[in-house]
């Protein structure tokens, strides 16, 4: 029974990423414009679901905050659009968190890049063969 209960909430939280992608688009608040669903996770009952959202630019707290108050305030709209399109018997209840895995792997690759430039720049390094 648990295998077959984690494939379920599996294939839940994957058709849920599917819609928020789409319902989001359709969130006319601003401050809700440009972010990702990057993961859904939803709890072996399916009356929760984590679903953790990105932003591809570089985003302040203070924009931060405002996107997430901008999804409390479209999140009834957001969830009867869920419960329109999945049929569950009840609709899981949404928690939004940012992910921010996005915004510290592009800091690493910046990093990195002015790594190899800098390296790049002395002349190629410090090969002694001899």
């Amino acid at each position: 029974m648990g295998q077959s209960s984690s494939k379920r909430t599996a294939r839940v939280a994957s058709l849920m990423r599917e819609v928020l992608a789409e319902v989001l688009r359709g969130v006319k608040d601003p401050r809700v414009t440009g972010i990702t669903v990057t993961d859904v996770e939803v709890s072996g009952d399916l009356r929760e679901a984590k679903i953790y959202i990105a932003n591809y630019t570089e985003t302040s707290t203070a924009e931060m905050d405002q996107t997430m108050k901008g999804l409390s305030a479209a999140s009834s709209f957001i969830r009867r659009e869920i419960g329109q399109r999945i049929q569950l018997r009840s609709t899981p209840a949404l928690r939004f968190y940012w992910d921010r895995s996005l915004a510290y792997g592009a800091r690493i690759e910046t990093l990195l890049s002015e790594i190899r430039q800098s390296e790049s720049g002395q002349g190629g390094g410090t090969d002694d063969d001899d």
